[in-house]
């Protein structure tokens, strides 16, 4: 054998010496420097944190949208409430004429012999009134209203209050011209009704403020604002219950000498 031969072996493929690494190390060095599937630590806890963030938005979002249509049902609540009373006043009317019929028809002879008992012309102004309560309640439940506008709904209920004192004028003007009415039994139903309606209403008004107290509050509130801002939830308007509004008209009293 040639002496070069045995002084320089070959060396076989793979056999590097010290220059040579170990494909286990190789892996773990890489390891060292990268994440699941080849990303960065740190790409993994940004995307992490993304998931997070999203799956937190989509709940309070959700959580919004279920809030604001308690909100809309209230508010349905409070027209549906305030129509009834519209109802309620137009049935009055409709009562008034028929009593004055009736009148006329009963005591035609003998309200003409007797002076002062029938006066026609307070009937007549008596009449107009209740007509004029009754057209007012019938235009007033054909108002749309914008529950997300402040002044819509102020308008509103300023009309609704402006309705109420209409009836308190029909009713004193009705006393004087059938002093006999109230003790009819249509004037104590009439009573019973609206001390129900009256009631009603001040309840929806009750449940829709405290909705939109919950709405408000949540949509203001870090970190629920941001979300809110992101996907449009604004406040929605709230009124304060006016001076009056949460006492029952007394028919009764407004009837009395």
């Amino acid at each position: 054998m040639d002496q070069n031969t045995i002084n320089n072996p070959v060396q076989q493929p793979g056999n590097t010496g010290a220059n040579n690494q170990n494909p286990v190390n190789n892996l773990s060095l890489g390891g060292a420097a990268k994440g699941c599937f080849g990303m960065s630590k740190g790409l993994v806890i940004l995307i992490a944190l993304a998931v997070i963030l999203c799956g937190y938005g989509c709940t309070k979002r959700n959580s919004f949208v279920t809030q604001e249509k308690e909100v809309d049902a209230a508010w349905s609540k409070v027209e549906a409430d305030y129509q009834r009373r519209s109802d309620l006043y137009t049935t009055i009317a409709a009562n008034v004429k028929k009593y004055d019929k009736h009148e006329k028809e009963t005591y035609q002879g003998v309200t003409n012999a007797r002076a002062g008992v029938r006066n026609n012309e307070q009937q007549d102004q008596a009449l107009q009134q209740m007509q004029a309560l009754s057209d007012s309640a019938q235009a007033l439940k054909s108002v749309k209203v914008d529950p997300n506008d402040e002044q819509s709904i102020q308008n509103y209920l300023n009309s609704q209050k402006k309705l109420k004192e209409q009836l308190n004028l029909a009713i004193n003007v009705v006393h004087e011209a059938y002093p006999d009415l109230k003790a009819e039994d249509l004037h104590k139903d009439f009573q019973a009704q609206m001390e129900g309606t009256e009631n009603r209403i001040n309840t929806s008004r009750k449940d829709y403020i405290e909705k939109v107290k919950e709405y408000n509050t949540n949509i203001d509130l870090f970190p629920g604002n941001i979300v809110a801002g992101i996907f449009g939830f604004k406040a929605k308007p709230q009124f304060k219950a006016e001076e009056g509004t949460d006492k029952v008209p007394n028919v009764e009293n407004m009837l009395e000498d």
